[in-house]
């Protein structure tokens, strides 16, 4: 048996959000890129390669990262490239897509051939979240202004947009990209392809795949582009889990119970926006909160109901804990990094890397 924690990854249950994206690729024509800043765990890129067109980065690493490891269309985009980087980088692209203006007045003469693009911020978006709002006020992300953005329009042939976020309503994406079209539609014909960057939840079920494939192909034809996407979280949605293991239970006005794992070093994001975990079934009598081991108070994956009473030696399952995990997960307390694991179509689990006190000692100095 496998020594707890770790992040297993379902290969089966990958494979269903990869059909669908195949899908929307065959249906709409957009191409699909892996936004790596969500997931970047490449045991896997072998299985999305066959599915998707290729990945889109957000630093030097991952641009690198893509181009070794992924393969297909490498687009690089940071929020803002440095001098003593940016020539790795265009080694390492097919396209590059500058955040503002002014890094594509500084950078212009040293994207060689490459096929530059340019970040808009349409101001709107359907992030329920300002920490993770791309159009928050006073936001960097991104040119608003039409009128300064045609006046560079000739030296890009593409645009990227991302201000969708955890979206998984259909009525409301197309309302926004329709009020993107009336903003900025008069730009669009002068390019040869946009990106809607990611945040949208087309793999999650009930989702109206077929008018959504429409709704792409229409915006695609109607302004002569190439459409791309960039799914993180509809990538892997649903297909990993954290694996942990009760390491002890107390009893402090509630029942406690505390794994050998931890929020803060490895499910970040639940923190960060003060989200509950989720276990399932999430049923019966017995009502525990379940705590990380870190010294943090509040390093707590949430309050869950159980059919039994917990015990150390206990296993149990956080679902869906692929997006923004494995490319967060750090070092706090020098907590035991979950290891990755692959469960393989025929149930088979197979260890694909597991980290020692030599990794947590070489990630200092």
């Amino acid at each position: 048996m496998i020594e707890t924690p770790y992040y297993q990854i379902d290969k089966s249950k990958l494979l269903r959000n990869l059909r669908t994206i195949g899908y929307v690729r065959d249906r709409s024509g957009a191409k699909v890129l892996l936004a790596l800043k969500c997931f970047a765990t490449w045991a896997v890129f072998d299985v999305m390669r066959d599915h998707m067109d290729g990945t889109t980065s957000s630093s030097l690493y991952e641009v690198k990262l893509g181009r070794e490891a992924f393969g297909g269309e490498t687009h690089a985009y940071s929020v803002a490239f440095a001098d003593h980087e940016i020539d790795e980088v265009v080694a390492n692209a097919d396209k590059i897509i500058f955040n503002s203006i002014r890094q594509l007045d500084r950078y212009a003469g040293r994207t060689g051939g490459l096929s530059r693009g340019l970040r808009l911020n349409p101001g709107i978006s359907s992030s329920h979240f300002d920490l993770a709002d791309p159009a928050r006020p006073f936001s960097r992300l991104g040119e608003q202004d039409p009128a300064a953005i045609a006046q560079v329009i000739d030296q890009v042939d593409g645009l990227m947009i991302h201000n969708n976020c955890e979206n998984g309503d259909f009525v409301l994406f197309e309302r926004m990209l329709g009020q993107i079209e009336e903003r900025f539609g008069a730009l669009f014909s002068r390019v040869k392809w946009i990106s809607l960057g990611g945040g949208i939840h087309f793999t999650g079920e009930g989702y109206p795949l077929a008018a959504f494939c429409e709704r792409l192909k229409a915006f695609s034809q109607r302004h002569g582009v190439q459409l791309y996407l960039e799914p993180g979280e509809a990538a892997v949605t649903e297909s990993t889990t954290l694996e942990v293991t009760v390491l002890d239970t107390l009893f402090n006005g509630k029942h406690l119970a505390v794994v050998d794992s931890s929020v803060e070093a490895h499910m970040l994001d639940l923190l960060i926006y003060r989200q509950s975990a989720r276990i399932e079934p999430d049923s019966g009598n017995n009502r525990y909160m379940i705590c990380g081991r870190s010294c943090l108070a509040g390093d707590i994956f949430g309050e869950f109901a159980f059919d039994r009473e917990l015990k150390p030696g206990d296993r149990l399952s956080i679902q869906d804990a692929a997006g923004y995990t494995m490319v967060k997960k750090n070092w706090f307390n020098g907590v035991q990094m979950p290891s990755i694991v692959m469960r393989e179509p025929n149930g088979s689990l197979r260890l694909v890397r597991a980290f020692s006190y030599q990794d947590y000692r070489s990630s200092l100095s």
